[in-house]
């Protein structure tokens, strides 16, 4: 690996974070909690809430990714 790749892999990753914390970000939005706010949960509440924004925005990760798939997919074909 070249310093040029791994210096392009960074920025799509850091991307990709940011993008990940903004989806539970909203996702906890839309049940009426913050980051904030989940903190003063009791812990078994907290790790139930965190559970679902996680493997919500990972849904929506990979939504995101597969219809950027296709759209790259279809420029090319």
């Amino acid at each position: 690996m070249t310093g040029n790749t791994h210096r392009a892999e960074r920025p799509m990753e850091e991307m990709h974070a940011a993008l990940e914390r903004s989806l539970i970000a909203e996702y906890l939005r839309s049940r009426g909690h913050t980051l904030e706010s989940v903190a003063k949960l009791p812990p078994e509440q907290q790790v139930a809430l965190l559970r679902s924004a996680a493997a919500s925005a990972t849904l929506k990760l990979s939504e995101i990714e597969s219809r950027a798939k296709f759209v790259d997919d279809l420029g090319h074909g």
